[in-house]
Parts: structure tokens; sequence; C-alpha cells
């Protein structure tokens, strides 16, 4: 992309902001003097109208009430575990408060941190680690080692994210700007199964920004203006986020960001090329509530990725030492765009106990088109011709390949609270369905056979009980269905299972709750892993292999139409700990400590077939099919803890997982045995002043598969900055990785061919060295 291109909409993003807050300052200003009792006592009637213990989506977003301060970028002394979340059990409840392993992580919490990517912001979030490429700003969550393929259910306001492309990297990804959030929910295990099939690893569910994000109480209508820059290399963020109560039951709310780097380097100095990007994103809203207790929000999020993925060559690659040291691959101009469009419908009154409603409908497309830019070699004359270069697995410089996903689905669910004697009883009775739609074009490239299009409906419906006893005992029943279909071309695939989940707490003295789990998730397999199908092309070799269709290639992929879903079955301790007042009037403890042990039966994993003689190559597999493996066993502790004084604050998580092959006793490449997190930090200046330290260690992984370079083990220390300048002026600094650190946070798989290390995937890998962050955000607002 062109710098030139890159920093001109930078200016006009920049001069855009300038007059908009010229416009808006003399209002703004005199919003200012309004005192706090004065904003309270003006908040809508329709809030005030909600029963507490349910509150609604608006005023579980309110930053004044819920959020999350206490850690990194925080302002005040709320505690992260104290945030209302519907994750666990669709029932809204304090993250504290549930019976399952749920962090929550808040805009205010965001803000100070200031990520560059989403992984930015899960740092203390024990159980979570993610796979990322530096050339790619796509995401890749895993939760407990699990990831791909919809083993992590990742929603973004309600709508699944299921965007899939199979090459060097994981298969299974999406893309979200983080300046677009205003918080995450995390469930760790298929203890959110009530999601939906795949559900097995987790469940993470975003929820962007909206009008109580920026709006105080007693204001009608509210602008903020954001800005930040950071170093490794020009990191620049603009954004803007406004909206009107136009009526007492209509607001508007609207938002745009543009983001963009240069290559970075990584610890060790070198630059990591093609890590670049450029990103413009916006997001609206519109809520309506047009009758007592009723709210529809009709939803749109575009975003558009500009980016180059693939790596040069890092020198000369005439031999095959060289090839191994020096060799990059394919580099593609990438534009993805990310379209998202949610409508929802939610009900709830305090005096109606038989409805607690919701329902939302949505759709969400990916266009990932790419164009072929380079090519690691100067062969390829035959195919692309004369003075052209590439191979049929990549294609050739200039070739266009795309790959589009479009998901559509349904979510509903509702909740009847009754008392029978002295349990208090809320069962709640759900339905959900989607469908992804693969469509995949390469004209002279492998692609079509990698990442097969395709048609899969996921579709299920649950029941579930909770049940309260005095203020000692609550039990959590639920039993879901789930049926799948899945077609492409000759090859079809279904299946359908029962799931259930049983969860008993008590709480035998106040601040002490202890509690079991059992609960079993279901995977349907996705298009990929059924259909694939075909020769995987030479790159100009010698071809090794017939293959079943009449083609001939270094390999063949099989079709599996008997696959089976996978299967995952939890057992899980947990406690709960909360304490107010321990040494002080004002100070705080929350905890969430638990055991795990999840089998996964029916684990699919891409199976080579045993090598042959390809004389005078050496010996290979002739075949590569996705199979159910018989079991892989994945047990582990996870810890998340806070301490907050009011004036200083200091807390720790993470988590201790091993995973494995139960049939070949060899560890999973994709699990993150050890990471610990510390962090603390001091309110000054009457908490308007506050200074945050993290030191996240994590522990190399090297119990591989062959073939597989171990993630490095590594140290990352960040230091936070929030700074209460005014009320509506607030500064921020931080240093990421202060100590320079070179790391690699997953295992590099080797290539299919000779074993040796995929180099694009080596280089591109690493994260960034230091980088210094500065940004400032005004608000502007009135009555």
């Amino acid at each position: 992309m062109a710098d030139g291109a890159r920093y001109s909409r930078a200016l006009i993003l920049g001069a855009s902001v300038v007059s908009f807050a010229a416009l808006t300052t003399e209002s703004g200003l005199a919003q200012t003097a309004s005192p706090q009792a004065e904003r309270a006592s003006t908040e809508r009637p329709k809030q005030a109208r909600r029963k507490q213990a349910k509150p609604p989506v608006a005023q579980q977003a309110t930053p004044e009430l819920l959020d999350a301060r206490a850690q990194a970028g925080g302002t005040a002394p709320v505690q992260a575990l104290d945030t209302i979340t519907a994750a666990a059990t669709k029932t809204k409840e304090r993250a504290i408060d549930s019976l399952a392993p749920v962090s929550s992580i808040s805009l205010d919490q965001i803000q100070g941190i200031q990520p560059n990517r989403l992984s930015g912001i899960f740092y203390a979030v024990p159980g979570v680690s993610f796979q990322e490429r530096g050339d790619d700003p796509a995401t890749v969550i895993n939760i407990r080692g699990l990831q791909e393929f919809g083993r992590v259910a990742v929603v973004v306001d309600g709508a699944r994210q299921n965007y899939q492309r199979t090459g060097h990297n994981a298969s299974g990804s999406f893309f979200l700007d983080p300046e677009l959030v205003g918080g995450v929910d995390v469930v760790r295990g298929p203890t959110a199964n009530i999601y939906g099939s795949g559900a097995i690893g987790g469940l993470v569910s975003f929820r962007t920004k909206d009008i109580d994000d920026v709006l105080r109480p007693g204001e009608r209508w509210g602008v903020d203006l954001s800005g930040s820059y950071g170093s490794n290399n020009n990191r620049g963020l603009g954004s803007v986020f406004g909206g009107v109560r136009a009526t007492p039951d209509v607001d508007i709310f609207g938002g745009a960001v543009y983001r963009t780097q240069g290559n970075y380097k990584d610890g060790n100095g070198t630059e990591i090329g093609n890590t670049g990007n450029q990103v413009e994103s916006g997001l609206m809203k519109l809520t309506v509530r047009p009758a007592l207790g009723h709210e529809v929000k009709f939803g749109a999020i575009f975003q558009d990725y500009q980016y180059d993925v693939g790596q040069f060559n890092r020198g000369p690659v005439a031999t095959a030492a060289q090839r191994a040291l020096y060799q990059g691959s394919s580099v593609y101009a990438s534009d993805a765009k990310n379209y998202t469009g949610t409508i929802t419908w939610n009900y709830a009154l305090p005096s109606d106990n038989l409805f607690d409603w919701h329902m939302s409908v949505y759709g969400n497309r990916v266009d990932n088109d790419q164009t072929k830019t380079y090519h690691y070699s100067t062969s390829g004359t035959a195919l692309c011709g004369t003075g052209n270069f590439g191979n049929n697995i990549s294609g050739c410089v200039g070739d266009k390949r795309g790959y589009v996903l479009n998901t559509y689905g349904i979510d509903a669910n509702n909740t009847t609270r009754f008392n029978v004697g002295d349990w208090r009883n809320a069962l709640t009775v759900g339905f959900d369905a989607f469908q992804d739609d693969v469509i995949t074009t390469d004209s002279r490239g492998n692609s079509n056979i990698t990442t097969p299009s395709g048609i899969r409906t996921v579709s299920g419906g649950f029941l579930q009980l909770k049940q309260n006893y005095s203020t000692w005992f609550e039990a959590v029943s639920a039993i879901r269905y789930d049926r799948y279909d899945l077609e492409s071309g000759m090859t079809n695939g279904s299946g359908d299972r029962f799931s259930p989940k049983i969860t008993l707490g008590v709480t035998p003295v106040p601040g002490f709750q202890p509690y079991v789990s059992y609960a079993e998730g279901y995977r349907a397999p996705s298009i990929t892993e059924t259909v694939i199908s075909g020769a995987h092309a030479t790159g100009g070799g010698p071809a090794f292999f017939p293959c079943p269709d009449g083609t001939v290639g270094l390999f063949c992929f099989l079709p599996n139409p008997n696959l089976r879903p996978e299967v995952g079955k939890n057992k899980e301790v947990g406690f709960n700990l909360k304490y107010d007042n321990i040494f002080s009037a004002s100070d705080s403890f929350r905890g969430k400590i638990n055991l795990f042990r999840n089998d996964v039966s029916d684990y699919i994993d891409l199976v080579a077939s045993a090598p042959v003689a390809v004389p005078p190559f050496g010996s290979f597999s002739q075949y590569y099919q996705y199979q159910n493996i018989a079991q892989a066993r994945i047990q582990g502790f996870e810890a998340e803890t806070m301490y907050d004084a009011g004036s200083w604050f200091i807390g720790v998580a993470g988590h201790y997982i091993q995973g494995k092959n139960a049939v070949t006793n060899v560890g999973l490449a994709t699990i993150t045995p050890r990471k610990v997190v510390t962090t603390g930090g001091v309110r000054l200046l009457d908490r308007s002043l506050i200074l945050t330290a993290q030191w996240a260690s994590y522990g190399a992984n090297n119990d591989v598969p062959a073939g597989y370079l171990p993630a490095t083990g590594y140290e990352l220390v960040n230091l936070y900055m929030t700074y209460n300048a005014t009320r509506d002026i607030v500064f921020s600094a931080s240093i990421d990785n202060l100590l320079n650190q070179y790391y690699r946070p997953y295992a590099i798989p080797g290539s299919s061919t000779d074993g040796t290390t995929q180099n694009d995937v080596l280089w591109s890998s690493a994260g960034p060295g230091r980088v210094y962050k500065a940004g400032m955000k005004i608000h502007f607002g009135g009555a």
C-alpha cells in the first residue's frame, strides 16, 4: 500500500476530528460545569424502571456503574469480577458469582492498555492465548489449548465469527479492531454449550461500543474523540464515537476508526516484513423502545483491512542450504472486508416473571480478496508465461484469489422465573441456528482444494434450570440438542446429539463459594475437514503420487464423509472468593480458582498415511485426511485474583495446562502450558493518576509433535499510565515489552514435504519488540 495514501487518510481523519471538536467545544465546556449529582438525577426514566436484579444491556455498559477499573488502565476501585455478565448461563449475574470459569474485560481496561491487536487485552485472562501472524491482522483465539474450526465460539454483538482459510497459519480466524470493542466476556470450557455447536473450548463474546459508553447520565448527546501514536513503527490511531438520545425512546449512535502502522521490529531488532497494515472501520446503531420493557436494536459494523501477507526472501536462495535459511513465500496484497448486521429484540419488566426475552438475527460476511505480488523464485515461466513467476500451488504473480464466508443466524431464548417454596427458579428455553456458505475462487492456485466451497447448517436448542435455595445453595442443570447438515459437491455429512450439563455450588460462609460442574460440548465437523479432496499441487516440481480423482501431486487430500463430531466432556472444581472491608473500610478481594479436565472424544486432526519410498527423493506420505483420533485430554489449573485497597491494587492471574493426544501420548502443539500474569498499581492525585505495571511470564511448549519448532518461553513487562487531567480529557501512555524480548508465542509447523520449518511462519510469528505509546481522549456532551 502507498505510504502517501496512508498518511493522507490519517490527516483527513485528524482534520475532521479537529473540525468537529472546534464546533462542539463551547457546549462541551458548558456541560463540564454540571455537577455529578445533577447528571445522576436526570437519568432516563426508562433506566430507572428497570429491576436491579436484571440490569438491561444499556445499564450494564454504563461506565460509572460497572466498568472494572481496578486493573491496567483503571480509574476507580471497582473489581473486574464484579462486572455483570450473561455469558455462562444467559441469565445476568456478576462474574464472581457465576459457577463457571468466567472473566470479563471492561472498556476502561481496554482504553488504558491501548491495544494494537485484540490479543493485547487478554494478557490477564487465564486459559486464553492467541495464534497470530504479524503479517495478517486476523485473530485466532485459543482457550485451554483448543482453537480453529469453531472449537472456540466467537460472537460479536451476538453474531458468530466463523471465517476460515487453510494456509500457513491456524485454520480459523476473525477480524475485529479493538477500538470498536466496548467489553468482552470469556467462558472457558464447554460450560458455555448453550451458545451452540462448537464451544468445546469455550466462548468469547465481544460487545461493541454503544451509546452508554459515551454519554454520561444527564447528557442527551455526547462525542468521544481519541487519538494515539506509537513507536515500532509509526502506530497511528484516530477514532470518533458519538450518539444522541433523539427522544426518550430512540437512541442513535455511530463511530469511525482509522488505524495504521509500518513494519515492526522484533526483540532482536529484525524488521518483520509486511507487518504494516491499514484498517478503516465503523459502526452504526439505532435503538428503539417501542413499548414498556421492549428494546429493539439495529446494528451494523464495517471493517476494511488492507495488508500484505507472506514473506520475501531474506537472502540468496541458490542452494538447498540457502533456501532453508532465507527462502520466504509468496506475497499477496490483501483487502479483507468484514460486514456484520444484527437486529436484537429484548424484553424484560420487573413485574413480569413469565417473560425475559432475547432474540437476535444476524448476518456476517468476510470477503478477502488477494492478488499475488511476489514469488520466492524465478521459476514458473512454463505456467505463468515469459517474464512471470509462480507455481501451481500459489498461482502466478498478478493472479487473484478470493475467500468469502457468508454466515446467517438466529438466536432466541426466554427465561421464566418462579418460586416453589424456598426455591427460586429460573427456567431458560432457547433455540439457535446458523448457516455457513463458503465460496473460494483461485484461478491457477491450490486454494480451491485446501479451502473447499460448501454449505454447512448447524442448529440446536436447549433447556436450562437455574435454582437457588436460601443464600447458600445453587444448582444449574441444562440439556442441549445439536444437529448439523453439510454438503459440498458429491460429499455430504450430518449428525446430532444431546449434551448435558450440571453444576452445583454452595456458600457455607459468606464470601466462599465452592462448586463442581460437569458439562459436555459438541462440535460439528467443518466444511474443510469433511470435504477437502484432491491433489496438493507440486509447486513446479515432480508429482509424487496419483490421486483417486485422477489428478497427480505431492500428496492427496481425501474427503471423509464419515467424520464424527467432536465431543468435549469437561469436569471442573472451582472456588469463588469475594470479600469486602478486609483491612480497611473500602478494600476488596475477588478470586476465581478452578481445576479442570476436558476429555475430547473423536478429536479431529489431519492424519498422514504411512510414508512410502519415492526414489530418488526419499519417503513421503501419499494421503492426508482429517480423521477422528480416539481422544485428546486437556487438564489444568486456572486462577484469577485481585486485591484492591483503593489507593493501590495487586492481582495474579494465570494457568498451568497439559494437553496430549491420548493415543500417542504426544503433546498438542496448541497448548500454552504456563502463563502467570502479575498486575499491580497505584492511584495518585485523588485517584486521577493511575500507574500500573504488568509482568506476564509464559512457559515454552516443548511437548509438540515431530516436525514442529516449539514456542519460546518469555517474559513480557508492560507499563501503563492513565491521567484524568479533567473530567473530559484523559491522557494515556504505555510501554509494551519493556525488556525488548524476542518471543514466538506458539509452535511452528514444518512443511508437508521435507519437514523443515516454514520460514514465512517462523519470521512472521515473532511478536514486536519494545513499543512506546501515548494517546488522548476528549469528551464533549450536553443536555
